[in-house]
């Protein structure tokens, strides 16, 4: 089973957006909310290369970008494999 790691906030729409994504795959993830938890912003952002913005969406310990960049390898059909590596 793969390790998927998302940073988000609350109010955002491209969060809730890549959420659904993975809900309806059945994928399961660890959230962390980071206008919840202000510290874990300087941890995503050093895990994303300078990545700021939110989500930040990590498969396997690997950074696949955001929610635009895991649409984009679903619509590749690479994103199913990165969940069965």
């Amino acid at each position: 089973m793969s390790k998927v790691e998302i940073y988000t906030k609350g109010y955002c729409p491209y969060c809730h957006r890549a959420k659904a994504l993975l809900e309806k795959k059945g994928i399961s993830y660890q959230e962390f909310k980071v206008d919840e938890q202000p510290g874990l912003r300087d941890i995503m952002i050093e895990r994303a290369n300078g990545g700021f913005t939110v989500p930040q969406i990590f498969i396997n310990n690997q950074h696949i970008g955001g929610c635009d960049d895991m649409y984009a390898l679903e619509s590749q059909n690479k994103l199913d494999k990165l969940f069965a590596a």
